[in-house]
């Protein structure tokens, strides 16, 4: 479609509507499709004739024709600003380390065309309808994951996301990488010749971070969800008490989080059958893996929640330098400076870690045979069989491999840019390791559900509410109950599927339909990422 034009209700319009985590993975994965209406149009050729005006009137602002970073007492000519955008792109382009995924590629020109189309970037309108043009053809650079501190914005990812624009660098095309001058050849296109202060409007900014606090907000949400429901067929399996759930209890104490789960929990255990048959039990008190699920799920819920707030903020913000406004006038700040995701996504990484810690816990308390009706170790005869005893030791080894990532890395900062940048975010470490801690977490939370489906068998002929049985299906229709000792590593990635997958959830959610059990409480718009 061109420029401008109307386009279907599925539609995005670039620098006008409002961004959304959801939103932004549709889009990222092709759902919903990105324009420039002509607000944004006009918007940005208003600010681009102002950059323009600039550099003809010989008027001395920083970017525009003036060098950067410690360089910035430097004056560029009006013939030099073109050549230097384009060394700008190549001399940033200094990324290492393994590509990051298209996914995130994608998700970061979704992104930075955005912020760049609210129109206070100085940007060229050519310049952003190339950008789209990439993001519609599935055209995506080739970006490494190391190099960024966050601060002056992600500059080396976002240097050799740009860098194609200029017909150098790599891109993603069709399953295959491809040089981009090669595939500009095969378009009968020619490269694009950036003006002044595109190639810095390009490289300043915090879409990198950005980008990997998407995803955090999305498989993060996807584990806390599992969390609930595994522990639901944990506590089953193990005789839990549901006392620990009483409304009653948490409206004393209201986090968010904590009422949230809680009211989840007495929403998937229902009217359950296993509940009723040990309503006059004589244990007391549940260890804290079970008793405090509310609370421990709930405070990373509340995490979650800050980290998703502060994310909707930056998805509809300008975060490049210098800013361009409607007046004419060029403001240098620090809006590119990665701090607010940073220290966020560095508390995540900790919500998430202590998912997995719990997990962990339950596991090990549903193996000890001191729980009425479970056998140790989850298996009738053992000695000559080891039982589940092992999958816990990868889970012990998971956890304590996510607690080693928990330092945050927004807690450091080594100065660069010859001092002038001398406080830095290292963001973009935040941003990584919280999908780092994330990916163990989705294998302890199949681990634990591999655990809980074995547990959960020792109850039968009892149901429990509904959904819990239907997700208890769900497990045995891809793995069996285990009689003796095999080699389980292939049943466990089975379960760690279905974690990513969001089969349980999916599951849940059509039960709950039927049975008429409404799982969406009063909190639940909260900790939605639409």
């Amino acid at each position: 479609m061109k420029t401008g034009e109307k386009e279907s209700a599925r539609g995005f319009y670039f620098g006008e509507d409002t961004l959304t985590t959801g939103l932004a993975l549709q889009m990222a994965a092709g759902k919903v499709i990105g324009s420039l209406g002509r607000t944004a149009c006009d918007r940005i050729v208003a600010s681009r004739k102002i950059v323009e005006a600039i550099v003809s009137n010989h008027e001395i602002v920083y970017g525009i024709n003036t060098g950067f970073g410690p360089l910035c007492t430097k004056i560029i000519s009006e013939n030099d600003t073109k050549k230097l955008q384009l060394n700008l792109l190549k001399s940033h382009s200094v990324g290492v380390g393994n590509p990051i995924a298209p996914e995130l590629s994608r998700l970061m020109m979704i992104l930075k065309v955005h912020a760049l189309a609210k129109g206070y970037s100085g940007i060229n309108l050519e310049t952003l309808e190339r950008i789209i043009w990439h993001i519609n053809e599935n055209i995506i650079p080739v970006v490494p994951s190391q190099g960024s501190v966050g601060a002056s914005g992600d500059l080396a990812p976002l240097a050799h996301l740009f860098l194609p624009l200029t017909g150098h660098g790599k891109v993603h095309y069709r399953g295959k990488t491809v040089e981009m001058d090669v595939l500009l050849r095969k378009f009968g296109m020619i490269p694009l010749e950036l003006g002044a202060k595109e190639g810095l409007a390009l490289i300043n900014g915090t879409q990198f971070i950005a980008a990997h606090a998407v995803k955090v907000v999305d498989r993060l949400q996807n584990c806390l969800d599992n969390a609930d429901l595994i522990a639901a067929m944990n506590l089953e399996a193990m005789l839990g008490s549901v006392k620990t759930f009483s409304p009653e209890l948490h409206a004393l104490r209201p986090y968010p989080g904590t009422l949230y789960v809680a009211e989840r929990m007495r929403m998937l255990i229902g009217d359950s059958e296993i509940v009723k048959s040990h309503k006059n039990c004589s244990r007391l008190q549940d260890p804290y893996s079970l008793r405090c699920i509310p609370q421990v799920h709930g405070a990373s819920r509340n995490a979650w929640l800050h980290l998703k707030e502060l994310l909707h903020i930056e998805l509809n913000s300008v975060t490049d330098n210098p800013i361009i406004l409607e007046d004419g006038r060029s403001i240098s700040g620090g809006s590119f400076h990665g701090q607010p995701l940073a220290m966020a996504l560095d508390y995540v990484t900790v919500a998430a870690a202590e998912l997995g810690n719990i997990a962990d816990r339950r596991i090990y308390l549903s193996l000890n045979d001191s729980i009425e009706g479970l056998p140790k170790l989850l298996m009738r005869e053992t000695g000559l069989n080891s039982g589940f005893m092992i999958p816990q030791y990868t889970t012990a080894a998971l956890v304590s491999e996510n607690k080693s990532f928990c330092f945050p890395a927004s807690a450091d900062s080594i100065p660069t840019s010859l001092g002038q940048e001398d406080h830095v975010s290292m963001g973009s470490i935040s941003g990584r390791k919280a999908l780092m801690v994330i990916d163990n977490l989705e294998k302890i939370l199949g681990i634990e559900l591999f655990c809980a489906a074995q547990g959960f068998d020792f109850r039968k002929p009892l149901k429990s509410g509904g959904i819990i049985d239907a997700c208890h299906n769900a497990v045995r229709e891809l793995i069996p109950f285990a009689e003796s000792d095999h080699i389980m590593s292939q049943e466990m990635n089975k379960a760690i599927e279905l974690v990513r997958k969001r089969v349980l959830i999916r599951v849940s959610n059509v039960v709950a339909k039927k049975l008429k059990i409404n799982l969406k409480n009063e909190h639940h718009e909260l900790f939605g990422i639409y």
